[in-house]
């Protein structure tokens, strides 16, 4: 379902008008924070070559690294449905949560007490200044649907979720599923 409001949680679709940015062309974005003086989200569909391992030898697993977004591409964030396990987390919404102690994060990976559907790590985020996002938003940059997923989009494929977002959408957008990422190598 479309919506006029931002609120964190939700998903904020690139329209298929956006061509030629390499971060935001078919992205799908969790909003994690919104608020008048800005917004913080996570590119949930664009892994890495990397995993987790590559770029924390101490933790013991293949978990893959996803592009969080163009700020702060030298910092690792996550996002995890377990608080009760990770302490210090704050709530996105739909039992989604950012962040928390570290230390504890690699003991519970480590362990095998959490795996790839409880948590997702990202190198860098996405961030919008105050207004931006709604300034974006009245340019046709963004679609903004519910996430339906709640705290299970963890664990979601992303091979072909935006494609499927844009099946979800119906309508107008149906023609642009099956459309190749570059036009113009049609």
């Amino acid at each position: 379902m479309i919506s006029e409001t931002l609120i964190k949680g939700q998903l904020l679709i690139a329209e298929p008008s956006i061509i030629g940015d390499l971060s935001f062309n078919r992205s799908v974005i969790l909003l994690a924070d919104h608020d008048k003086e800005g917004s913080v989200g996570f590119i949930i569909n664009k892994p890495l070559k990397y995993t987790i391992n590559d770029l924390i030898p101490d933790i013991d697993s293949r978990l893959k690294i996803y592009n969080g977004g163009p700020v702060e591409q030298d910092n690792l964030y996550f996002i995890h449905n377990v608080p009760d396990l990770i302490p210090n987390s704050i709530e996105i919404s739909n039992g989604i949560y950012w962040g928390g102690d570290f230390e504890s994060t690699k003991e519970l990976i480590n362990s095998g007490k959490i795996n790839k559907n409880n948590i997702r790590f990202f190198l860098g985020y996405t961030g919008w200044s105050e207004s931006q996002l709604e300034s974006e938003m009245n340019a046709n940059s963004w679609i903004i649907t519910s996430n339906n997923y709640k705290n299970k989009i963890i664990g979601k494929s992303t091979t072909y979720f935006w494609k499927e977002q844009i099946l979800e959408l119906g309508g107008d957008y149906l023609i642009w599923s099956n459309a190749p990422e570059n036009p113009y190598l049609n």
